[in-house]
């Protein structure tokens, strides 16, 4: 407990944006955000009010932070499962806990569970030789996606393999350096889409609107809010998906189920137990953030309202330029408010690096085309300090 506000005290493993972002809300709850960087130089550790280095690896780190902490939470999959058992076994309150994370840190661990919960998702299959995938891809054709099934994000531990020869190239080398494998059928899909949910230890849940997320390159670019043409039919059960199974791990905090909207209905993807990428809307599009939200159920406080505040919200991820641009970011915001001066710009404090992550943009409307054209306009303008020429606006 904060002995100058009588607050409780929430500890953050890990210092990227979606730790920068929840001590922002944090601050308007009068919480103090304690958090746990590897660096002093990392997006959350440049703004914290408290932030202790350690690695996420480093159990008696962990082990040192916890004990400063009212209730320990992540902004990453990536402390070892036997670590966050070991601490709560000690007494520690974690949130989400490890049997439920178990299920966001390994993708086959998560494929077995939704099979066993009758959840649709892409036929899979374990992979230890290449002859697994082989029989696999004549069980349900080429091409297939090999997966990663610890550590992979933003594009990274995927490969669409296209040939038994393509597999005999990648499989042998990942499996020799360790890494865990499976196989996964090609969906066919329309569009990708994000059920964001939060559910409190009390069992309180609260859902906001179902999203189109756009990817290029296995990166999320676009996030369109509400999901155009989705019927309420489908709204709510992706909606109903999320909290269903929210409920079944007993997730405490935030879940975003990734979704693969087919002719045949929903797919599940993936799952996330921390504030999403899909979710940065909220920010300034909902009537409660999700990094808002994530410290009301960690806490176990009742969970705010989840409705849009227009009726429609875009977030365009700001991707690191492939060339340095010409001019700081400085400038580049100040350009970007001189034409459009509704836009919400959110800047993670991040050394710019090629695809990285460095921000995002949010619009807020009535029009989804025309605030989607505002988005990747100025989210572009902000990476490449260029405009984009020839864009058709709608």
């Amino acid at each position: 407990m904060d002995k100058h506000t009588g607050l409780p005290i929430v500890g953050m493993v890990g210092g990227g944006q979606l730790a920068r972002m929840t001590h922002q809300a944090a601050i308007s709850l009068g919480q103090s955000l304690h958090v746990m960087a590897a660096g002093e130089n990392e997006s959350a550790g440049l703004v914290a009010g408290k932030v202790v280095q350690g690695h996420h690896t480093d159990l008696d780190a962990l082990r040192a932070f916890a004990k400063e902490v009212d209730v320990v939470t992540f902004d990453h999959e990536h402390v070892p499962w036997e670590h966050m058992y070991q601490l709560a076994q000690e007494g520690h309150t974690l949130r989400p806990g490890p049997e439920a994370l178990a299920f966001a840190q390994n993708k086959l661990v998560m494929r077995e569970m939704m099979a066993g919960m009758d959840i649709a998702g892409p036929a899979f299959a374990e992979v230890s030789s290449v002859e697994d995938v082989a029989a696999f891809a004549e069980a349900h054709s080429w091409p297939v996606v090999l997966k990663a099934a610890e550590g992979g994000y933003d594009g990274r531990g995927v490969w669409m393999l296209d040939t038994a020869q393509h597999a005999r190239e990648v499989v042998p080398e990942l499996l020799a350096a360790g890494t865990p494998l499976l196989v996964e059928s090609k969906v066919d899909m329309k569009r990708e889409l994000s059920a964001l949910v939060a559910r409190s230890p009390f069992g309180q849940g609260a859902a906001w609107p179902v999203v189109e997320t756009v990817q290029s390159g296995g990166i999320n670019t676009e996030v369109l809010a509400p999901a155009p043409g989705l019927g309420e039919g489908l709204t709510q059960l992706a909606q109903d998906l999320a909290l269903r199974i929210a409920s079944q791990l007993n997730v405490v905090g935030l879940l975003a189920v990734e979704l693969f909207e087919t002719a045949d209905g929903l797919l599940v993807n993936e799952l996330a137990m921390r504030p999403h990428n899909s979710g940065h809307w909220t920010m300034d599009g909902a009537r409660t953030s999700q990094f808002e939200q994530h410290l009301r159920a960690v806490l176990d406080y009742p969970l705010g309202a989840t409705e849009l505040l227009k009726p429609a919200c875009v977030m365009g991820n700001v991707l690191g330029a492939d060339e340095k641009p010409s001019m700081g970011p400085d400038e580049r915001v100040h350009h970007l408010f001189a034409r459009y001066p509704d836009a919400r710009v959110h800047l993670y404090g991040k050394e710019e690096r090629p695809g990285r992550k460095l921000g995002h943009v949010t619009f807020l409307g009535d029009r989804m085309e025309e605030l989607r054209d505002r988005a990747l306009l100025s989210a572009h303008w902000l990476s490449h300090a260029v405009w984009l020429d020839g864009y058709e606006i709608h």
